[in-house]
């Protein structure tokens, strides 16, 4: 009979904890396995609401917290913040010892952790790698972690193949679909009169849900792309409620975010902030007539809810999309046309690219079937078949 083997779950902001949610629950319930967690980034920083309480209202004991001191957000302090992060990474794999590293996505303190594993042999479980998104330096940093892993748990056909396009063992990539659709499956969504009540928000005729994240590769500044969406915002009249939810730690993300209480104190339609939550979040989408601006969330999760997205720019592009997207550039006038047409769509047959549900249990399922993790760490380099 296996022993207990301690699998260790990585999570470094809010959006990422929601996507690993399911994962997490799956693991716990999994008698074979002893689940870890590791709290960094964004979690534990006040500005970005503190968002590891959730974590532990949740009902998961938190086992390591490794703070990379997110004050400012400058490209000089983004670099410092990674190497607190591999620092930090190092002491806290040496004392937990797991025997797999768990890790979703693409920010920077997720590059940190990949980094110390490797170094620490110590397998690697990657979800939703080989993915493209060609606005921002995300995209570097997901295919660098594709290297670095020994599993590969992709959301949809197209991220397998440019894995496998990487030189990864085909044997050990794996299509499962994204485990944001786990939890809408599963969730008990607000009511919007509970939402009001609990945001202190009024939903007007036309309602949308805005996040903009700094598109890190772009040229044209966050700030400017940003004063263009709220331009087109004001376009569009006091008759659409706006919230705002706020933007990852990436540079210029306060730029982005005094731009947006600003606009909140002098548009009293607008809400903003930090974090809704995940329930609330979710329940927000359901409610809304479009979600906008760059958050993968609105390729990911918002097809299935058979609601519209307008996708702002470059930060996104290349990425899987469905019929119930609509993308423009970061100018005004595209942005209202783009938001106009998002009004008047019909969504109700959107077929999410990324999955149905049921992505947790096939990780799960995965993880189970492997009889020595330590057996992963040597790879070698497939070709593809000339």
């Amino acid at each position: 009979m296996c022993s207990m083997r301690n699998i260790c779950v990585v999570t470094g902001s809010r959006a990422e904890y929601g996507l690993l949610a399911p994962v997490m629950s799956a693991i716990r319930d999994e008698p074979l396995f002893r689940l870890q967690v590791i709290v960094t980034g964004m979690h534990l920083a006040p500005q970005f609401g503190s968002t590891w309480l959730e974590i532990e209202k949740d009902g998961y004991s938190i086992d390591a917290k490794i703070d990379l001191e997110l004050i400012e957000d400058t490209v000089l302090s983004v670099t410092r913040s990674l190497g607190r992060g591999v620092m930090g990474f190092a002491d806290v794999l040496e004392r937990l010892r797991p025997d797999l590293v768990v890790i979703l996505g693409d920010r920077y303190e997720i590059l940190a952790a990949a980094q110390a594993a490797l170094i620490a042999r110590i397998p690697v479980a990657h979800i939703a790698g080989g993915d493209t998104t060609e606005g921002a330096f995300d995209e570097a940093i997901r295919h660098s972690i594709t290297k670095m892993a020994h599993l590969h748990f992709v959301t949809n056909k197209d991220a397998a193949r440019r894995v496998r396009q990487l030189g990864e063992d085909p044997e050990h990539i794996y299509t499962v679909g994204s485990p944001g659709i786990d939890v809408i499956r599963r969730i008990k969504l607000l009511p919007r009169a509970t939402l009001e009540q609990e945001l202190g928000f009024v939903f007007r005729k036309r309602n949308v849900l805005v996040t903009f994240h700094p598109a890190t590769l772009d040229e044209q500044s966050a700030g400017t792309q940003f004063r263009e969406l709220l331009m087109a915002l004001d376009r569009l009249g006091e008759g659409v409620g706006v919230i705002f939810t706020h933007p990852n730690a990436d540079p210029d993300s306060h730029t982005i975010i005094d731009l947006i209480g600003d606009y909140t104190a002098s548009h009293p339609q607008a809400k903003d902030f930090t974090s809704l939550g995940q329930v609330r979040y979710l329940s927000m989408i359901g409610q809304m007539d479009a979600v906008v601006g760059n958050s993968s969330s609105g390729l990911y999760e918002v097809p299935s809810f058979r609601k519209p997205t307008v996708n702002i720019g470059d930060r996104q592009k290349g990425r899987s999309q469905a019929s119930s997207v609509i993308n423009c550039r970061p100018v005004a006038n595209e942005i209202v046309e783009a938001v106009l047409t998002a009004f008047d769509m019909d969504c109700s047959d959107a077929v999410n690219p990324f999955g149905e549900g049921g992505s947790a249990q096939r990780i799960v399922a995965v993880l189970k079937g492997i009889p020595d993790y330590r057996q992963l760490l040597r790879k070698r380099f497939f070709d593809l078949v000339q």
